[in-house]
């Protein structure tokens, strides 16, 4: 098998308790990390190697997106400065209804896996219709990906109600079974958008497979208000009730969390998602992190959707997650660079199931590695390589992107994607849903 010898100034492992690494390399033999080491001994003892030089770049794990809707790229920036239910109700749900197919999922999902490459993102916990279009797009880009079995309980274009959603959910699941870049989720949309029934059957769905649960839970004031009309009890103590909080779920959103609910999503060991930068264009409020942190909760970071971000930008949520949470506690010692960076890396994996073969940089486990580079002259000088990624890097200096061992981004370019055929076609798509 092929060997590459990656030769940083600096590595950042991730690994428990290690810090930043100098003049370390790595070495990828086939799809996983072979070594880690001083570069002199690592180019004595495999002279054979490929060797690429990274001089004054940093080596991080895969950046992993813990929330995304991959394929509404394409509504990216159609209807911004408005509330989440009227965003949703009359601009994309609308539009979905009329646009969304198979062939418009895979364009739009393939635009994502570009951005989140030059974003350093390797790995992407995805929620949309048509699955079948989500995975082909994240095989044909080399990207990993968790791909949704979506369930609303309206009818859309895709299905006509809870039962066909999960039929083609598991239809798409059974075709692409085995696939190594894959991993599935279970995935209700909302407590506004699913009923108790729904609930059950997906949770039971989980079980059944052994995968990931993936729902938006208590993203506005007014979702947790309406719930509480609705069903006498708060969303949380509704799906509580119904045996949804456990190790599987990874809760989006989580903004609206009360002392008892945090403490319930520790013991249950749920998995929260926090979306810093979509939460604040949508005004919908922000995750109480500290508080977290301190009841021990696993937290990760995604992006949300295009439309209401509108950047899939992890160095921009690893950022606004660190400052956010001093500035609305007052406290500079909460949310660490390092904790910023864990949210995005070895947390995200264990929220995934994945911490055995992603999420760190550690012999043994699979080669997704990202070269950040340090050398310009905003990023100079650096005395400490791990804050610098937080508070001054951008994925505007992701250099190099390698998923499995297979170098995806080189020099800042795609190698799976010919970029030019995919605007191409993105232009000719958007330009028809601008005509009507």
């Amino acid at each position: 098998m092929s060997q590459t010898l990656l030769l940083p100034h600096w590595i950042l492992t991730m690994k428990s308790g290690e810090d930043t690494l100098e003049n370390h390399g790595l070495l990828i033999d086939g799809e996983r990390i072979a070594a880690i080491g001083p570069h002199a001994d690592l180019l004595a003892q495999y002279p054979n190697a490929t060797r690429v030089d990274l001089p004054e770049q940093i080596l991080i794990p895969g950046l992993i997106n813990g929330h995304a809707h991959s394929a509404m790229t394409l509504l990216r920036g159609v209807a911004d400065d408005v509330p989440l239910m009227d965003w949703l109700q009359n601009h994309i749900w609308p539009l979905e209804k009329k646009w969304v197919s198979e062939a418009w999922t895979y364009l739009g999902s393939k635009l994502a896996a570009a951005e989140g490459l030059r974003s350093g993102t390797t790995y992407i916990n995805d929620m949309y219709f048509f699955p079948t279009a989500m995975a082909r797009a994240a095989v044909d880009s080399g990207v990993r990906a968790a791909v949704s079995m979506n369930v609303i309980d309206f009818p859309t274009g895709y299905a006509s109600g809870p039962d066909d959603y999960i039929a083609k959910g598991v239809a798409a699941y059974e075709q692409y079974k085995g696939e190594k870049l894959l991993d599935w989720t279970s995935a209700p949309h909302a407590p506004y958008t699913v009923s108790d029934e729904t609930f059950v059957k997906l949770r039971d769905l989980a079980e059944k497979l052994d995968i990931q649960m993936h729902c938006h839970i208590h993203e506005t004031a007014g979702e947790v208000s309406d719930g509480l009309k609705a069903h006498g009890v708060r969303p949380i103590a509704r799906l509580d009730k119904l045996g949804l909080f456990n190790e599987r779920m990874i809760a989006v959103h989580m903004v609206h969390l009360d002392e008892a609910e945090i403490e319930l999503m520790a013991k249950k060991g749920v998995h929260l998602v926090h979306n810093p930068n979509s939460n604040l264009k949508l005004a919908s409020g922000v995750m109480p992190l500290k508080a977290l942190e301190a009841a021990g909760v696993n937290t990760i970071l995604g992006t949300d959707g295009a439309a209401s971000n509108n950047r899939l930008d992890m160095f921009g949520e690893i950022r606004s997650a660190a400052l956010l949470a001093k500035g609305i506690t007052g406290d500079p010692t909460v949310a660490s660079a390092r904790t910023a960076l864990e949210m995005a890396t070895i947390r995200a994996a264990k929220a995934m199931g994945r911490a055995d073969d992603l999420g760190s940089l550690e012999v043994g486990k699979l080669a997704d590695v990202v070269a950040v580079s340090l050398d310009s002259l905003e990023c100079q000088p650096v005395y400490n390589a791990a804050a610098q990624l937080v508070y001054v890097a951008g994925r505007e200096h992701v250099s190099n992107v390698w998923v499995g061992g297979r170098q995806l981004l080189k020099d800042r370019q795609p190698t799976t994607i010919d970029v030019p055929s995919l605007l191409a076609e993105v232009r000719d798509v958007v330009g028809r849903m601008k005509a009507g």
